[in-house]
């Protein structure tokens, strides 16, 4: 199914049969806009959701691949990053919602549970810290702005500071190989 808004994400609980339920999603810009989270404005991803009814419980297993577009740190470019992951939520019905771990406890009155920010959540947590292109392949304006402006920081900071007189006598090592 592919996604026009976010309430095709929201699973009732209490509808599901005794057997197993298998659901696929297509998530597209439309998800990404309508969540407006911070890490990921951009992407394309094929979410499988098995959930199966047990005995006081619903297990759910989520397969996520597809990428997402970030911007690069270096360049700022946007930039294609893959994502491959499986995660797997616990979700009890009860009196309050609550969020522990991998538990979720979703009111019996409602019996509703909103997988579209926990999908997302899954996502932002295969983002590696620092993303950059691969070599070679960030925007060569930007890498050429940020050496030019690297080398006159360091250069600006060897003439305005001076320096210590134990550098000085290294230098002289260093100058007569």
């Amino acid at each position: 199914m592919i996604m026009n808004g976010l309430e095709s994400l929201k699973i009732d609980l209490k509808g599901l049969k005794d057997e197993e339920t298998s659901l696929d999603f297509i998530l597209d810009e439309g998800y990404f806009e309508a969540l407006d989270g911070a890490d990921v404005k951009k992407g394309s991803l094929h979410v499988s959701v098995s959930i199966r009814k047990a005995t006081g419980f619903f297990e759910f297993n989520f397969h996520t691949d597809g990428i997402v577009i970030i911007p690069c740190d270096r360049c700022l470019d946007d930039m294609e990053l893959p994502v491959d992951t499986d995660n797997r939520l616990i979700v009890k019905l009860g009196s309050n919602y609550s969020e522990e771990d991998d538990i979720i406890v979703v009111p019996e009155d409602e019996g509703i549970l909103d997988m579209a920010w926990f999908i997302y959540e899954f996502v932002a947590l295969v983002i590696p810290i620092r993303h950059v292109h691969a070599p070679g392949k960030c925007n060569p304006a930007m890498t050429q702005a940020l050496e030019e402006l690297s080398a006159d920081r360091s250069s600006d900071e060897e003439s305005t500071q001076p320096i210590d007189p134990r550098w000085e006598k290294l230098k002289a090592l260093n100058i007569k190989d």
